[in-house]
Formats: C-alpha cells, structure tokens, sequence
C-alpha cells in the first residue's frame, strides 16, 4: 500500500465546514448535498480545527430531543436552537499533511471513525476519510500489478 507516503497525497483539500454558531437546518443541508458524513468545524477567522460534526452525532442530537418531547417528533423550537457546537466532538484527533498514509490507517482502525481532520501550523488544510484510503489501497493495487 505504500503506507510510507504523506497523507498530504490523498487527502481532499476542498473541505466544506462549519462555524460552531452554524445551524442545525445547515449542518443538515451540507450532510444531505453533499452526502458527507464528517464536518470540520472551524474558527472563522483562523481556520482553526475546534471540533468535528459526524452524522451520527447529528442524529443522535436530533433522537434525543425526540426523547425530551415523549417520543413525538422533536419541538421545532428546540430543534432551531441547536447550532453545530451543540453536537460536535470538540478537540478532535488530527494528524498533518506530513503524517503518513500508515499513521492515519493505524488511527481509524484503532478508534473506529472514519474521517481525521489534516492540520498544518494550527489551521485545518485536508480532511482524510476511510474512502479515501480504500480508494488509494484500490487504485494502487490495480497500479502496481499493471491491471
């Protein structure tokens, strides 16, 4: 797999985030266009990584209100007063662009998620996924034996 090669290679650069004082009907939207199951969270002003939003958290913010209300669906008030800080996992495990490909295969595996924010000079830079490796160790095997 090549597990010595900087994640800087296939990690996506592109990142769509949110600020903490983003909107649960945002945060919903973005999962729902996009059909990304991650949110870096960041300082507006320094693109600094201060959480991270996975759907489940999401979801589960959202059965939870459901809860509050007798098992009905959720108050529309409650549920507009959630913001993305409301549900997600601050501090967030990071790795840089320098880390390697094994480092970040190592970190899913043993944490169980899927998604690892890329953090260069304390601002968020890429965002690698367990897709995006699957794709790399796919598209390397196929490379490797000339297929």
């Amino acid at each position: 797999m090549q597990a010595d090669r900087p994640v800087r290679e296939i990690m996506t650069t592109r990142v769509v985030t949110v600020t903490p004082d983003a909107s649960a009907d945002m945060v919903k939207e973005i999962f729902r266009k996009n059909n990304f199951h991650h949110i870096p969270v960041i300082d507006q002003t320094t693109d600094a990584l201060l959480g991270i939003v996975s759907m489940e958290d999401f979801f589960k913010q959202a059965y939870l209100l459901s809860l509050d209300t007798g098992g009905k669906r959720y108050s529309e008030k409650a549920y507009e007063s959630l913001h993305a800080r409301d549900f997600m996992t601050e501090d967030p495990l990071f790795i840089e662009p320098d880390d390697t490909i094994g480092l970040a295969a190592d970190i899913f595996l043993a944490n169980q998620f899927h998604a690892l924010p890329i953090v260069d000079e304390g601002k968020l830079v890429g965002i690698i996924t367990t897709h995006d490796l699957l794709s790399f160790v796919f598209n390397s095997n196929y490379v490797e034996k000339g297929e």
